[in-house]
């Protein structure tokens, strides 16, 4: 199936007189006939439900439609996007372990490993996605266990070079993480360009209306764990807490990595959306496909306006000709990106933050991916617990103005931005 049939088809298939919508098994448990049935799910013997905390039909029914999209094996949904960043490292990362990241990352995933995985033992070097093929090589010690990046950068905009980073991962035996959330399986699908494990801000496009906070993990299904098995114990030696089970030999490639993420991690850390949460989200996956096509379309032409505006001092959009990425753009998403645009307004952070007091259309949100359009200055938000260096690393300067394009008319924020640009003072 294309992939505008599988957003509406694809996780659940009802029976003859079942409801036609994905049903909300609003409940946290789930009766047995005997203890003996139930013994076996806890030993991972069957399939089934037994607690909310680790699985539910209806989160499972959305998760399967997120694996379908993005052509992996499995898939499972968490509480919220930074749930599923760091339930897809730390399912194979431990104390003692390094993680190799593209230094422009979203903020709080960057202080997720930079400050709260170190913590626990875990450390990360971050470096430029465009560094070279030898300087990449140089970032990995003999203790990683992952190469982390994301196919669009939040907020700088970069466009990674999957086929790169998944060739330096693959040389040292660890698995490519990338988070897809931008560009969406829609636009970019990260698992054909050699990607392993891809995780989703499910409360961006996805949902598309800010309604419902989640997130995914997505396993490719293809990445052998029992080739380097010395860097995977957890998936490759017996988890005792199951009576000694191995995950990669019971489940195999296509399925040891989420179950081991779902027995283990959900069973212990509990970051699970509710029934309702999944289901409102797969409301916003079923229209998916049709509002990036407009998300994308806006995007370009406030971009193109943005280019030629005499306030304005830069301009990043991969769609736009002459993007330092659009080459890149146009190799892994030939058919859009997303709706958002980063520039900077001529005279640095304070003209940047009077800007966006002057919007009328577009609203000052931490969030971003909406039907509603909206902006943010991320030095002064999402990013202010960086440094100014740690800031440029980022890819993050201070007039730096992240605008997400929604679906409204592109004329009328056109009109906005350019009203709130004329009350500037350069």
């Amino acid at each position: 199936m294309e992939i505008e049939t599988k957003c509406i088809q694809s996780g659940y298939n009802p029976g003859n007189g079942e409801p036609r919508q994905i049903p909300i098994v609003q409940s946290t448990t789930f009766k047995y006939n005997s203890g003996t049935d139930m013994a076996k799910l806890f030993d991972l013997e069957a399939e089934g439900y037994f607690y909310s905390r680790l699985q539910n039909p209806t989160n499972d029914a959305v998760a399967a439609k997120i694996a379908a999209l993005e052509g992996g094996s499995a898939a499972i949904l968490t509480s919220s996007g930074m749930a599923a960043v760091f339930f897809a490292l730390f399912n194979i990362c431990s104390c003692g372990d390094h993680i190799v990241s593209s230094s422009t990352i979203y903020g709080g995933s960057y202080n997720l490993m930079s400050v709260t995985m170190k913590r626990m033992g875990i450390e990360c070097t971050f470096i430029d996605p465009d560094c070279t093929p030898e300087e990449l090589e140089q970032a990995f010690r003999p203790n990683t266990k992952a190469v982390y990046g994301e196919t669009i950068a939040n907020p700088a905009l970069n466009v990674l070079d999957i086929e790169k980073f998944a060739a330096a991962a693959h040389r040292h035996g660890v698995p490519l993480i990338v988070d897809n959330t931008f560009a969406t399986p829609v636009n970019c699908r990260p698992f054909e360009w050699g990607a392993d494990i891809v995780v989703h801000s499910t409360s961006k496009y996805m949902d598309g209306h800010g309604a419902v906070l989640g997130g995914a993990v997505v396993d490719s299904g293809k990445f052998d764990w029992t080739k380097n098995a010395e860097k995977f114990p957890g998936l490759t030696t017996p988890d005792e807490s199951y009576h000694g089970i191995v995950y990669a030999d019971r489940f195999g490639l296509e399925g040891a990595y989420i179950t081991k993420l779902s027995a283990q991690l959900m069973r212990d850390f509990g970051s699970t959306p509710s029934p309702y949460n999944s289901y409102i989200l797969n409301l916003g996956l079923e229209s998916l496909p049709v509002r990036m096509a407009r998300h994308c379309e806006n995007a370009l032409k406030i971009a193109e306006f943005l280019s030629e505006h005499d306030k304005i001092s830069w301009v990043k959009y991969c769609g736009l000709p002459g993007d330092k990425y659009y080459a890149l753009g146009q190799k892994y998403m030939p058919g859009g990106s997303c709706g958002v645009i980063s520039f900077g307004v001529r005279g640095g952070r304070e003209n940047a933050e009077r800007f966006m007091q002057g919007l009328k259309v577009a609203s000052i949100e931490t969030h971003v991916a909406d039907a509603r359009t909206c902006c943010l200055h991320p030095a002064s938000t999402t990013h202010r617990q960086m440094n100014d260096e740690e800031l440029i690393r980022a890819g993050v300067p201070g007039d730096l103005v992240r605008y997400s394009c929604g679906l409204e008319n592109a004329k009328d924020l056109i009109e906005d931005i350019d009203a709130a640009l004329a009350a500037l003072d350069i």
